[in-house]
């Protein structure tokens, strides 16, 4: 088998984790690790030696097992924030860490993960999502020794890739949680935004096809319009900005915050999600789902009626949709877990537990 473990960190999770009272000395900690396939072959027939999977963990891993994937670009502590780890992981929560075993991967082109700015730049293979979800059955399965899963959940990207796990691996677990996704190829505004982003960053003369010195300025400008444009809710920015003066305050606060990603990452793991969709496999997801969305995302606009449209072809499977107001944002919504935390809860409680868990 061609895989190696390279021992974890701990670190401590600084933010108190619940909004109740919890002594600080029993918040959960965090193990950080890696796992390295010594040869990965990509979609694209691509290969990569060493491709490194970054890893996060949480609780006991005697536990049944939860995979958490996260967002496209999104960082690891947006998972590890009170207004989720704090509503999910907590005592007594859906997610109790003390109860489950939850591993949060960085996916390919992620974090601590390969990517492009590793040193191939744009010569890095050309990956898409059918290849993370790959790398990180792979872990689970080789990396972890894990051979069945209590859950797999994930937002936005990681959503997209949970539709992906039920069709791909239909027995490795009991239950799965898609948010802020749909099972449908990237249309219409959402498809459009992203090209734009990445046509942005190569169209700037400072990127020079992937061989820039410094950061291209298109990519804080392109991020900052996209994540405007598609992430924020209406409501809720017109509640945070109802003046011109507060909206460009707001724009100002994004302009003067550092760049702290990549271009070429940035342009890889955008263009991955090209070839996504779950549409045509959808009668092959047998584990009970559970889809949250809400009523305002931007990216996955109710009112097209797509996913509604969808259902029947899936054995078992509920839509939650989180209605749109002043505290919701979007496709952004998910992240304030006080939207959900109740229905996931009662959706797992009734949900079978296979004994086989490791």
């Amino acid at each position: 088998m061609f895989f190696r473990i390279i021992s974890g960190t701990t670190l401590a999770i600084l933010l108190a984790l619940s909004p109740l009272s919890h002594a600080a000395n029993s918040a959960p900690t965090v193990q950080e690790g890696d796992w390295v396939a010594n040869e990965f072959t990509f979609n694209s027939g691509e290969k990569l030696n060493d491709l490194r999977i970054h890893y996060y963990t949480l609780g006991d891993r005697s536990k049944p097992a939860v995979l958490l994937l996260h967002g496209t670009n999104q960082p690891i502590k947006a998972l590890l924030a009170p207004g989720f780890a704090g509503e999910l992981f907590t005592p007594g929560a859906a997610l109790d860490s003390s109860k489950y075993f939850i591993i949060i991967p960085e996916s390919i082109g992620s974090g601590k993960s390969s990517k492009p700015s590793d040193g191939l730049r744009m010569n890095f293979p050309h990956y898409d999502y059918d290849d993370m979800v790959t790398a990180q059955y792979r872990l689970i399965k080789e990396g972890l020794g894990i051979s069945h899963l209590r859950l797999v959940m994930g937002y936005s990207m990681g959503g997209m890739q949970t539709w992906l796990w039920g069709e791909k691996y239909p027995t490795m677990m009991d239950a799965l949680v898609p948010m802020a996704s749909q099972p449908n190829e990237l249309s219409g505004r959402n498809w459009m935004m992203r090209r734009m982003l990445i046509e942005s960053i190569k169209a700037d003369p400072a990127w020079a096809q992937g061989n820039y010195q410094q950061q291209p300025p298109a990519l804080k400008t392109a991020n900052i319009m996209f994540s405007i444009a598609t992430t924020g809710g209406t409501l809720n920015y017109q509640h945070k900005a109802p003046t011109r003066a507060l909206a460009d305050k707001l724009v100002d606060e994004r302009l003067a915050a550092p760049v702290t990603a990549d271009a070429n990452d940035f342009i890889y793991i955008w263009g991955s999600s090209a070839n996504y969709n779950a549409l045509p496999a959808l009668n092959r997801i047998t584990a009970p789902m559970l889809i949250i969305n809400s009523a305002d995302d931007e990216r996955n606009p109710v009112e097209t009626g797509i996913l509604s449209g969808e259902l029947h072809k899936i054995k078992q499977a509920e839509l939650f949709l989180i209605p749109a107001s002043v505290e919701t944002s979007g496709h952004g919504t998910m992240m304030s877990a006080k939207f959900y935390r109740d229905k996931l809860r009662a959706f797992l409680a009734a949900t079978p537990q296979r004994q086989d868990k490791k």
